[in-house]
């Protein structure tokens, strides 16, 4: 019973749709980033060196085993280092593309959380933590004069 408790506090608090809205955009997100680095930025460096498609780059350790009919016996054992190439552009781009959000979702945050700022609306917390500072300082300055 404890545990079904503790499942239907998780999902009223918005936590398990929270994560579910994050899961849906990261797996959203990250067909836009594989259709950006194959369409995008793979073709100008294809172009760039000739017409190589990264994707195929490999190292051969060794050759794959043919019949007389050519159907294959044993699979080649080969290194896809191209693969890994289009895998590392496409942690790049991913981790430019969530540093710039990040920071653009601070910038925000930071303007929001600046009481003195009227531009933004502050969040009830925060306004109501820098009162109770403020207040906390004019006592400790009132009890300061009261000790001299």
């Amino acid at each position: 019973m404890k545990l079904l408790k503790e499942f239907k506090e998780f999902a009223v608090k918005g936590n398990m749709m929270d994560m579910a809205v994050g899961i849906i955009i990261g797996a959203s997100f990250n067909k836009v980033i594989d259709v950006l680095v194959k369409k995008v930025f793979l073709p100008p460096l294809s172009l760039l060196t000739e017409g190589v498609n990264f994707q195929h780059k490999k190292i051969i350790l060794k050759d794959a085993v043919l019949d007389a009919s050519d159907a294959i016996l044993k699979e080649e054992v080969a290194i896809g280092y191209g693969a890994l190439g289009e895998a590392m552009i496409d942690f790049l781009i991913v981790g430019f593309t969530v540093f710039i959000v990040v920071k653009f979702m601070n910038k925000l945050r930071n303007k929001a959380q600046d009481t003195k700022d009227k531009t933004v609306a502050t969040p009830k917390d925060i306004e109501l933590l820098s009162k109770l500072t403020s207040l906390m300082e004019e006592q400790n300055s009132l009890l300061k004069t009261k000790k001299q």
